[in-house]
């Protein structure tokens, strides 16, 4: 019993195959914040539209796809987000899957009502629930942080921070040099 039970875990072992996530593909491999950006804290959102709205608050809101090469590039970017202005913003990332259902919502209060039907898409929403920012894509950190900022009354100036890649599959936010 004992030999069959070695032959096979050395089966188990030589037969696995390896993890094949990239970062430039549209695959799955899971969440996007904890394997991209290294922040699976993002999601669920700590809050709903509704209620950032209700707070009067400044929202952020991140259309994604897990399985989108676009999407998993934006993830440090929203990540460095959350640690940048993390108290003083409501940072929602919604994943796109529920909302393909073509209906159109005509509720302010709801995400969907803001989401255009291409990802990655980024909202701004300023603390009266008027958008500030819109923009499918790529989108820079600094352009981010200077409409939050003005958004919030804080000078930015030149902004410090910078995403750069550390390895193939995550990346951080540093200060520029």
């Amino acid at each position: 019993m004992k030999i069959f039970q070695s032959i096979l875990i050395l089966l188990l072992f030589f037969t696995s195959y390896p993890a094949n996530a990239s970062r430039d593909t549209d695959s799955y491999e899971g969440n996007i914040f904890p394997i991209y950006a290294g922040n699976g804290a993002i999601v669920p959102s700590q809050t709903t539209l509704e209620e950032s709205l209700k707070n009067e608050r400044v929202s952020v809101l991140f259309f994604y796809l897990d399985d989108s090469s676009d999407s998993k590039a934006m993830a440090p970017v929203i990540s460095g987000l959350d640690l940048i202005w993390r108290n003083n913003i409501d940072l929602i990332a919604l994943t796109t899957d529920e909302l393909q259902t073509g209906e159109s919502a005509s509720d302010s209060n709801q995400p969907n009502y803001y989401w255009n039907g291409l990802i990655p898409q980024t909202i701004i929403l300023d603390s009266h629930g008027e958008v500030r920012f819109d923009k499918n894509g790529m989108v820079e950190i600094d352009d981010l942080n200077k409409i939050i900022g003005e958004l919030k009354g804080i000078d930015i100036g030149e902004s410090k921070f910078s995403v750069k890649s550390f390895n193939e599959y995550n990346s951080i936010i540093s200060e520029k040099e």
